[in-house]
C-alpha cells in the first residue's frame, strides 16, 4: 500500500505543478489579449455625428448594431447619408455592412464577414440555430 501511496502522491504533485503552470500561462495570455477582445455593441443613431463614434468602434475591431429609427424619425435623408457614409467606410477598411430588418444595420470590421443567404426562403420558414 505504501508504494501505491507514493506513486499516487507523486502523480498528484505533478498534476498540481502542471495546473499551476497552465494557470500562469493563461493569466499571462489573458493580460496580453484584453485589447484583442471583440465586442458586439448596440448603438442608437440619433444624429449624423454619431457616425464618427461608429467608425472608431469598427476600427477598434468591434461589431456595431445600429438602431436607425431615432435618426429616421428626424430625417430620412440623413439616414440615407449615414448609411452611404458607413457603406463607403466599410469598403475602405474591408469591413462589411448589412441591414437587419427595418430598424437596424450591422457594421463589422475586416476580420468579420456577414453571412448572406443566397436563395430566398419560402414564406413562413425561419432558420434556426438548432
Amino acid at each position: 500500500m505504501s508504494n501505491l501511496g507514493k506513486v499516487f502522491g507523486s502523480l498528484v504533485h505533478r498534476g498540481k505543478k502542471a495546473e499551476e503552470n497552465q494557470s500562469e500561462n493563461a493569466s499571462t495570455q489573458a493580460k496580453g489579449s484584453i485589447a484583442d477582445k471583440i465586442y458586439l455593441k448596440a448603438f442608437p443613431l440619433r444624429k449624423l455625428s454619431d457616425i464618427d463614434l461608429v467608425k472608431q468602434e469598427v476600427n477598434s475591431g468591434n461589431i456595431m448594431i445600429l438602431k436607425i429609427s431615432p435618426l429616421a424619425s428626424k430625417s430620412v435623408e440623413e439616414v440615407k447619408r449615414a448609411v452611404n457614409e458607413l457603406y463607403e467606410f466599410t469598403q475602405t477598411v474591408g469591413g462589411d455592412i448589412a441591414r437587419l430588418g427595418e430598424e437596424r444595420v450591422v457594421v463589422t470590421p475586416s476580420s468579420v464577414r456577414i453571412w448572406r443567404e443566397k436563395q430566398p426562403m419560402p414564406p413562413g420558414e425561419m432558420p434556426t440555430a438548432a
